[in-house]
């Protein structure tokens, strides 16, 4: 089969199973997602695994260590399918500096940094216990968003990755409003949880990148794509604004 009849193939919602069938274009798109999953996952573990011990008890600390554990397991996951086209896996997660980070007031929209592939959100620091527990509720909402998609790729391996990994991010950003909900009534000022709300709130919108992207089309081609980025960010704005709300919070 031609590359070209397997990029018709694709357009008409086929999916493909075997490294060995996969496009060159579709294979550099297919990394280039999978390796955003990878890097903002391990980045935001390491950013998380530093929040750890602020936890105000030990339920707390405790689910904010399984966060960190199940998001580098998650990493692993869709890093193992990146093995198969080569990636060298045994040193993958040495190869990035995961916790560094720029200064709080830094403002880089939607760009990447130039050591690795995680969304730019990843690359601002979070300031003390209850700045986490609301970034992990935003990003968290977020992800849930992106996991619609991510489920639906027409490469078959990384979909059924991506459908596993999908109810585990849907609990942390269950235990971030949860947090929320435990921060309110031990009398944490809403104030302060409400002006991390809104230096959060764009920071994550960001990560669905821009409205006009001039790879949009080939990736829905690909099958990679099923929704646009300003379709994604509506959703995610919608869930998070109705979930904040419950709180006592509100998107900006």
């Amino acid at each position: 089969m031609s590359e070209m009849s397997i990029t018709d193939y694709l357009a008409q919602g086929g999916v493909l199973t075997n490294p060995e069938n996969v496009p060159a274009r579709y294979r550099a798109e297919l990394m280039r997602l999978m390796a955003t999953f990878v890097d903002s996952a391990l980045a935001g573990a390491a950013g998380f695994a530093d929040i750890i011990n602020d936890g105000p008890g030990i339920k707390e600390r405790i689910a904010a260590a399984k966060i960190v554990l199940e998001k580098t397991d998650n990493a692993d996951k869709v890093l193992s399918i990146m093995g198969d086209f080569g990636a060298n896996t045994a040193r993958y997660a040495n190869h990035h500096p995961w916790t560094d980070r720029l200064e709080r007031d830094a403002d880089i929209g939607t760009s990447r940094t130039d050591t690795d592939m995680r969304l730019s959100v990843f690359n601002y620091p979070m300031q003390g216990w209850s700045d986490a527990v609301v970034m992990n509720l935003l990003m968290g909402l977020a992800v849930g968003v992106q996991m619609s998609e991510f489920k639906r790729v027409s490469y078959a391996p990384l979909a059924e990755a991506f459908r596993a990994v999908s109810p585990v991010e849907a609990r942390h950003a269950e235990l971030a409003a949860e947090g929320i909900e435990r921060l309110v009534e031990t009398g944490t000022n809403k104030a302060d949880l409400q002006a991390s709300v809104d230096y959060w709130w764009p920071r994550v919108a960001a990560s669905f990148g821009n409205d006009v992207s001039t790879r949009a089309s080939q990736l829905q081609a690909f099958g990679l794509r099923h929704s646009t980025n300003a379709e994604l960010r509506e959703e995610w704005e919608a869930a998070a604004a109705t979930t904040l709300d419950k709180l006592g919070l509100s998107a900006p």
